[in-house]
């Protein structure tokens, strides 16, 4: 028993993680037979408790660092980037490839669901065919907001309280005062500018101690993850709407393996299949969570690493696009809209459609990086263009696996982003050594 333990503490961690997948799989499968959420491991301790355990704790280990590891990265990134003219320029670079490659995400999700046409089946609508109900849990979440919540994104930005934003989780607000902050002190005199600098480097330098700690349970915590899931929902998760989960699906990978690996190719002057496996622990992890927050420490730790990208570049561009590159959402949000408006056989001329990508890019930006934040950026598209919450009742039921694809689209996208900047400040990213400068 130890030897088999002891060959696989010695593989690499992304492969420890595959393996955790795979095996919570079966476990939740086995469960699934024996009597799902009935079935007990001994007494009254069933076994779903024990899979929510691991995966929970997993979680929250990994969400306890994200404030600190966020707010340290900017304002060390933002600092070490240098003059105020070279910031200016890395964030320009940075928001052209956020809101480049988002909109070719969300360009590959309208192209393909109006060729297939997941909401039209036999020639008519779905309507009738599908029952559309349910998703009124949603309604009072987004109340009659509208357009007012897609303000209310950027809004949001401006903390009141930066420590209440911090306590509260909105990374947004978060984000925004870092990068004032760093910024400020890039103009501060170097008797006032080091010792600030030196604090928060060594800050950042601890939490990503603690992260390599946390990182090193990853597999229990995905194992956990995955088997709780399936053990609940069973394998029949994947297979009812299959034609909408395909259309996403399909939409999701070309983004994943034709569009970000052209960019990485031709941008970035890099071999895409070494990205791939630099970044698998952090992909795996992404799939595994549904989280692009959670698994932000370790996608900094892959593309560091592994990729061989400086910490002047990740510290800067990673934890910004954890929270407003949302590839992968952005996509979904799109094809689930036109998915629904089609089902209910709305008239979607080019001009509705052209508010449907708009609406869907800016609300990718306000998207949290957590398990289903997708949903309820629907319901606020729902409500903007006036179409019936109730469609959302049509894809509640395979929301779960195409979450943890578009989560895992958004990290790889993230890290893509990284590679490119860091390539067009003069980098090349070495992947498995240290980064060099040309």
């Amino acid at each position: 028993m130890i030897g088999p333990i002891k060959k696989y503490l010695a593989l690499k961690l992304h492969w420890q993680i595959f393996i955790a997948l795979a095996a919570g799989v079966f476990a939740g499968l086995g469960v699934g037979k024996i009597g799902g959420e009935d079935a007990m491991l001994f007494g009254s301790l069933s076994y779903i408790a024990v899979f929510d355990f691991l995966g929970s704790l997993f979680l929250r280990a990994l969400k306890m660092i994200i404030v600190p590891l966020i707010a340290a990265s900017i304002i060390t990134g933002v600092t070490g980037v240098g003059s105020t003219k070279s910031l200016g320029k890395m964030g320009g670079k940075t928001l052209l490839y956020y809101v480049s490659t988002t909109f070719l995400a969300i360009l590959t999700g309208l192209v393909l669901v109006n060729l297939i046409q997941p909401g039209v089946i036999d020639g008519k609508p779905a309507k009738e065919i599908l029952g559309l109900h349910g998703a009124e849990e949603f309604k009072e979440q987004v109340g009659d907001s509208g357009f007012g919540s897609l303000m209310d994104i950027f809004i949001r930005m401006v903390p009141e309280n930066p420590f209440r934003a911090a306590v509260e989780g909105d990374i947004l607000a978060v984000i925004f005062f870092c990068l004032l902050f760093g910024f400020c002190i890039t103009l501060l005199e170097d008797k006032y500018k080091q010792p600030l600098a030196t604090f928060f480097q060594a800050v950042f330098e601890t939490m990503m101690r603690i992260t390599h700690i946390i990182i090193c349970f990853a597999p229990l915590g995905v194992f956990g993850l995955i088997a709780k899931i399936t053990a609940t929902t069973g394998i029949d998760v994947f297979l009812p709407l299959a034609k909408y989960f395909a259309t996403v699906g399909l939409a999701l990978l070309i983004h994943a393996f034709i569009t970000l690996p052209l960019i990485l190719k031709f941008v970035a002057r890099v071999r895409p299949m070494d990205h791939y496996r630099a970044m698998a622990p952090a992909l795996l992890t992404a799939f595994s969570t549904s989280s692009s927050s959670a698994t932000l420490p370790l996608t900094m730790n892959c593309v560091e690493k592994n990729a061989g990208v400086s910490n002047r570049v990740t510290s800067f561009v990673l934890p910004l696009g954890a929270t407003v590159n949302m590839d992968g959402t952005a996509l979904y949000e799109c094809v689930a809209a036109i998915f629904i408006a089609q089902a209910y056989g709305f008239d979607l001329t080019i001009s509705v459609q052209v508010l449907v990508v708009v609406t869907a890019l800016l609300a990718s930006v306000g998207a949290a990086g957590i398990p289903s934040a997708g949903l309820v950026m629907i319901a606020i598209i729902l409500n903007a263009l006036d179409w019936p919450l109730e469609g959302m009742g049509l894809i509640l039921a395979v929301d779960r696996p195409l979450d943890m694809m578009r989560t895992t689209v958004n990290v790889f996208s993230d890290s893509c982003g990284s590679v490119v900047i860091a390539a067009t400040e003069g980098e090349r990213p070495a992947y498995g050594r240290k980064p060099k400068l040309e």
